[in-house]
């Protein structure tokens, strides 16, 4: 396609006065409207400018082409199929894409070709992707190295095959949501903190077969935990939290909620280093049912 990216040509006279007319596709594309105009406008009135003329559609595709982060949240309703893919069928330098609003109908057919031509993607959230397999999560592992966060949660494609292929090639991985990826045991997430040492952010929410045995080998790997979410991880006990809170000197972020074999014996010395955590202590938690109580019960005389 021939794009115009010359500078505009002299103003013309208009009766011995210079014409004060200039339009905007005037000014030079890829110098000027593509790096400073266009990177302020969001990604709704991008896809919305295509629609206006030729033109405007020409210069919407040298920017698509070059824009580096492509989250399709920001456009509101979800996006067609064919406007994804004609929109991003240039583009080799993305290093942010976010699928949300496409969750419900993208499939490898479609995102195998965006993966495969962009190498230095640094994040990529799939989260809710139901119609993907197993294949794309290995594709991104073998184009992204340089992977640094990836969303995954609800993902129940992803098994410990896939994963694997993940640690064995995006070893600078930070970031990795897998709730309720409900295919992977320990093993896998045992294999993945061996080979990912500087994860920060962890989160296995929503899956019964999580034990101790995966806990520990996080924080005994993964020293520069920051956030870890075990919500629901029914099989967690004390132990495991043990080892974090001895091995995790930067952890910041807890979540244990509905975890019945943690007790508050074992998150007492990690709130003690202004840990956060989801569930509050037994004495906060009286004292709010009490309020409840109270508030049901205006004719009882009760004070806290």
């Amino acid at each position: 396609m021939a794009v115009r990216t010359d500078k505009p040509k002299s103003t013309p006279l208009v009766e011995g006065k210079l014409s004060s007319e200039c339009h905007l596709l005037d000014l030079p594309w890829e110098d000027v409207l593509v790096p400073h105009v266009l990177c302020h406008v969001p990604l709704r009135h991008i896809a919305s400018l295509q629609r206006v003329s030729k033109q405007f559609q020409a210069l919407i595709q040298v920017y698509l082409a070059n824009c580096r982060s492509f989250d399709l949240s920001q456009i509101g309703a979800c996006i067609p199929k064919e406007a994804f893919c004609t929109m991003l069928r240039d583009n080799k330098v993305l290093q942010n894409l976010s699928l949300q609003n496409c969750a419900d109908w993208v499939t490898d057919n479609e995102l195998l070709p965006v993966i495969g031509q962009n190498q230095h993607l640094l994040r990529v959230d799939m989260r809710g992707c139901v119609r993907l397999t197993r294949h794309s999560l290995v594709a991104v592992s073998l184009s992204c190295v340089q992977l640094q966060h990836l969303g995954l949660a609800h993902c129940e494609w992803v098994d410990s095959l896939s994963l694997r292929s993940l640690a064995d090639h995006c070893g600078g991985l930070q970031s990795i949501d897998l709730t309720a990826c409900r295919q992977l045991k320990d093993e896998a997430i045992c294999y993945l903190a061996r080979k990912c040492l500087r994860l920060r952010s962890l989160s296995v929410a929503v899956n019964a077969n999580i034990t101790d045995e995966s806990v520990e080998e996080v924080a005994k790997h993964c020293r520069s935990l920051e956030q870890l979410d075990l919500t629901g991880c029914l099989r967690v006990r004390n132990q495991s939290i043990k080892t974090v809170a001895e091995y995790c000197p930067k952890l910041q972020s807890l979540k244990v909620n509905h975890c019945h074999n943690v007790t508050e014996s074992t998150l007492d010395p990690l709130r003690k280093r202004n840990v956060v955590i989801d569930v509050e202590p037994p004495l906060q938690r009286a004292l709010v049912l009490l309020q409840d109580v109270v508030g049901f019960a205006p004719f009882i005389n009760l004070q806290i």
